[in-house]
């Protein structure tokens, strides 16, 4: 049996097909395996849609170098303005000989695992999650404002009121807004949903709180049970693949509305050139704007 492909997110279909029977890694895929576990098999082989961060890129090419056999060949392409330029140079520290090609706004870069690869423990640890002093939360590269805290969260954050009930945090990230939500005694439970694998994994270290309940999910696909929630927070994400795409948001709104009982707030905090208005009062009998900066705005909308 030929080994499987390890496949990391999605390549574009115009540059390559997914390999048929290929293992999906990314941790933005809730149904993949986890690239940081031991591998439940041997891969053949490797095709890999790097993301745009250096250092989220540098971890991903490594632990894909690590957990190849020698001389399996390896594809990693991006787009050249988010990150595409510099997949060569990486994969080169690394002791890998590349070869390197511009195709439809893309740079593909081919080469093999080498036998003895050189830094890769450098790159796993810049990667790697890590309880970051100055935010006091376990954080990781790839994640959500994983460096610093993000203002539109603040800004939700100054004005959102002791809370009761059934709640949820769409989109929880490393878990802030679930922290200020717990703060009260009479939230009986809370719902972390983030398609983001390493989210999870960070937001059960910092939240301990027995009331958590974590969902590695797509909130668009999973999120719409029964009306049986009192409130939804959520600072919903814009970007997809690295552009924008308003209908995330709309998305996560519609998704609240439906998991939303009579009379419960869905709490939104957005920047300010997105559109939200419309989704809100489609699916909300009042919406108010709670407060609003330059920069960010805040929203209650009650069912």
């Amino acid at each position: 049996m030929t080994p499987p492909v390890l496949l990391y997110g999605h390549p574009p279909p115009a540059l390559f097909m997914e390999p048929p029977g290929a293992i999906q890694v990314s941790p933005l895929e809730p149904a993949g395996a986890d690239l940081s576990e031991p591998p439940a098999f041997q891969f053949g082989s490797a095709l890999i849609l790097a993301p745009p961060g250096r250092l989220e890129r540098g971890w991903v090419l490594a632990r894909v170098i690590e957990v190849l056999p020698p001389g399996a060949e390896i594809i990693a392409l991006a787009p050249r303005d988010r990150g595409g330029a510099r997949i060569a140079d990486s994969l080169r520290g690394f002791g890998c000989e590349v070869a390197d090609e511009p195709r439809r706004k893309h740079r593909i870069c081919t080469t093999r695992r080498p036998a003895v690869p050189t830094g890769l423990q450098a790159a796993l640890d810049e990667g790697a999650a890590r309880l970051d002093p100055r935010l006091g939360l376990w954080t990781q590269p790839g994640v959500f404002s994983w460096d610093r805290p993000d203002p539109g969260t603040a800004l939700l954050l100054e004005v959102l009121p002791a809370l009761e009930g059934r709640g949820a945090d769409f989109g929880c990230g490393l878990g802030v807004l679930a922290l200020c939500a717990l703060q009260s005694p009479r939230v009986t439970d809370l719902e972390l949903w983030d398609i983001d694998r390493r989210a999870i994994s960070c937001a059960r270290r910092n939240v301990s709180d027995p009331r958590a309940l974590f969902r590695h999910a797509d909130v668009r696909r999973s999120g719409g049970g029964q009306a049986d929630l009192d409130f939804v927070l959520m600072n919903p994400p814009f970007h997809d693949a690295g552009r924008e795409d308003r209908a995330l948001g709309v998305a996560f709104i519609e998704s609240a509305a439906r998991r939303l009982k009579p009379g419960g707030a869905c709490w939104v905090t957005a920047n300010r050139h997105m559109p939200y208005e419309a989704a809100l009062s489609s699916a909300f009998r009042h919406v108010r704007l709670a407060a609003e900066t330059g920069s960010f705005k805040v929203y209650e909308a009650r069912r």
